[in-house]
């Protein structure tokens, strides 16, 4: 059996997305719902622990109230790819790998969904995980928790969990699974780059480069230009992309 843990502020939407996907799924879970208005815990990170401690579930799905499995065979076929990976510290279905500059993801972002990276067929060995939704082995959550120190907020808990299981020898997966996604987060908020911060200085000795869906980080910068840069490239791709759209219409 799978547990799926989940923390909510929005019952609507958790509705209307999580638990509809549920409803129809074929193949039986656990689901603990933590509830959250961002007041009951600190950080994603400590409520994910509460939720985690609870579950009974040979391995834990960590989900978003706001993703969709749209195809009601989607834990059935999770179920099937999960046994069959090696090492396995962590899977998900969006990350970045070293090698690849494309996101690895078969979501689809929004509420008119748009693919959002480069769709794959079959599990990959990546560095970090997009935070939407990650499944780890029970076993291996008893080992590691979330670590509420660094990540005292709602970003980047994902991202240092999967840096915590490569230091643990383990391997992380991109999964071959479409799912829905609502919302693809805030990048720009100061908390996100606060937390920036602590990875930096927590991984620095041991990675050069901390790849994430957002952006490549490389931690010998400090975090105000890594901040700049990023802003700086989206700011002229956003201009490129508008001035492209504005020559067909």
């Amino acid at each position: 059996m799978i547990s799926i843990v989940c923390t909510c502020n929005n019952k609507t939407v958790l509705d209307n997305y999580l638990l509809k996907g549920l409803k129809n799924q074929r193949e039986p879970y656990e689901l603990i719902v933590v509830k959250d208005s961002k007041t009951d815990f600190k950080s994603a990170a400590q409520a994910l622990n509460y939720g985690g401690e609870k579950a009974r579930g040979e391995y834990i799905i960590f989900a978003h109230q706001d993703v969709l499995m749209e195809n009601p065979d989607w834990l059935a076929d999770l179920n099937k790819l999960l046994p069959e990976l090696k090492n396995l510290g962590a899977a998900g279905i969006a990350g970045k790998s070293e090698k690849n500059p494309e996101v690895i993801t078969n979501v689809k972002h929004g509420d008119q969904p748009h693919r959002a990276g480069e769709e794959i067929d079959k599990p990959v060995k990546v560095q970090t995980l997009d935070e939407c939704l990650m499944v780890v082995p029970n076993k291996v959550f008893q080992k590691r928790k979330f670590d509420e120190s660094t990540c005292e907020g709602w970003h980047l808990y994902g991202v240092d969990y999967c840096l915590m299981i490569d230091e643990m020898g383990l391997d992380v997966y991109v999964l071959p699974l479409p799912i829905i996604h609502k919302s693809s987060g805030d990048p720009f908020a100061d908390e996100y780059y606060r937390t920036l911060g602590k990875l930096f200085k927590k991984y620095k000795k041991n990675y050069g480069t901390i790849h994430t869906t957002v952006s490549n980080w490389n931690t010998s910068y400090p975090v105000t230009l890594e901040k700049r840069r990023f802003w700086l490239t989206n700011k002229i791709y956003s201009g490129a992309k508008n001035r492209i759209k504005s020559l067909f219409k």
